[in-house]
């Protein structure tokens, strides 16, 4: 590339970045101070929370700092090599085992994250024979996944069982077709129509993969996700999720589901061959986050409770939300300067959340979403929902 050009490039994503700026679209990131919970230390003092992935507060619970710490003393900080080389360790073993057994499949396989997991999917799977069909709203991990790989793609309007059935009757002349959704939608907070899309797959032969990072470990009676949610259990072939959010918070993620879909990722996964293995200490913690949720519903009772409560208050607080039961609750505002001024103007009020504008969501659909947890208490939603009241409600709703 020549100095001019160079000089040319630069300038071109300056311009790109001014416009992000500009447009409200610009993701400012916060500077925690203090371990992840309820309440925050930040460099913009302390904040009650609402906004992390945290759906149980086992992000620091103490039987699982201590998996940690023991882990760290059996094993070490990392395995400095990819699972197939020398990068399997006992532990790694246990906790595929474990995952399996909590989710009824036959074999899982361990990622250092679940985008990863996603993203060495399909391609493995899948050839140009083939046929993936995806719901619009999908997590951006599963479309570029399906990117990867070679297989024909449909996509079919979000939640739009008709439209389904439509793609699915246009991708027959293909070997083979899964169809590709999000558990529960990440923006949204809606819950896939699992059993009807079990149905239509069942009709036209295909298979079904459900990526529920957003439900395992706490959704559903006793947290086995969006597929025990909508009684999906053995129905879906293959199952995706994260260690990143409920069942602990830290990183890593799996697929899981039959024995010949999981050996051959295990040869044949990009992200799995040429990614280090899991650190021990992340392992450890995430067997005992499994423990935790196994031995005692308590975390996923108050939780179904919190939701409950919020729900309902914002309800009757006068602010339309979208109707559901899981701890996700945006509220829609469509123009993405005035979703940043309500995230800013609730920060001055000591609630931290997050404003999402395009492109993390479609444009025009800007949000603030709150994220319930097990770990707040009832003053904490109550004080939420004051916050909320002391905004004006026709500038939230949008109208």
């Amino acid at each position: 590339m020549t100095k001019q050009n160079t000089i040319s490039f630069y300038s071109h994503l300056r311009a790109q970045f001014k416009d992000i700026y500009e447009s409200d679209h610009y993701k400012e990131e916060h500077f925690i101070l203090s371990p992840q919970g309820v309440h925050l230390f930040t460099v913009k003092g302390k904040l009650l929370n609402f906004c992390a992935n945290n759906y149980l507060g086992l992000a620091n619970h103490p039987e699982i700092i201590e998996s940690a710490r023991k882990a760290l003393d059996l094993y070490g900080y990392g395995m400095a090599s990819v699972r197939f080389i020398c990068g399997t360790h006992e532990i790694h073993k246990q906790l595929e085992q474990k995952i399996s057994n909590f989710l009824q499949t036959e074999d899982t396989i361990l990622y250092s994250s679940c985008f990863d997991a996603n993203g060495g999917l399909f391609e493995t799977l899948l050839t140009e024979k083939d046929a993936v069909i995806s719901d619009r709203l999908n997590h951006a991990s599963i479309i570029d996944g399906v990117r990867l790989c070679k297989a024909t793609r449909f996509r079919y309007n979000h939640a739009d069982m008709t439209h389904l059935e439509t793609k699915l009757k246009s991708a027959q002349k293909y070997r083979y077709r899964i169809i590709a959704t999000d558990g529960v939608f990440s923006m949204d907070g809606d819950v896939a129509l699992l059993n009807e899309i079990c149905d239509l797959a069942d009709r036209y032969n295909s298979y079904v993969m459900v990526d529920d990072s957003h439900a395992t470990g706490f959704f559903g009676n006793t947290g086995r996700g969006s597929i025990e949610y909508r009684n999906v259990i053995n129905r879906v072939g293959i199952i995706t999720s994260t260690f990143g959010k409920a069942l602990g918070g830290g990183s890593g993620g799996f697929t899981s589901g039959r024995k010949e879909v999981i050996d051959i990722l295990r040869q044949r996964s990009r992200p799995y061959l040429y990614s280090n293995s899991l650190s021990p200490i992340t392992t450890a913690a995430t067997l005992k986050a499994i423990d935790l949720i196994s031995n005692s519903r308590n975390l996923i009772k108050k939780l179904h409770e919190n939701v409950k409560y919020f729900r309902t208050s914002i309800i009757s607080a006068g602010f339309k939300i979208k109707p559901d039961n899981h701890p996700i609750v945006p509220i829609m505002i469509g123009d993405a300067s005035t979703a940043k001024n309500v995230a800013d103007q609730l920060l001055l009020e000591g609630i931290y959340v997050i404003a999402f504008s395009y492109p993390v969501v479609p444009k025009d659909t800007a949000r603030i979403r709150f994220q319930i947890s097990a770990a707040h208490e009832k003053a904490d939603l109550e004080v939420a929902v004051s916050a909320l009241e002391n905004l004006q409600p026709s500038i939230i709703n949008g109208s």
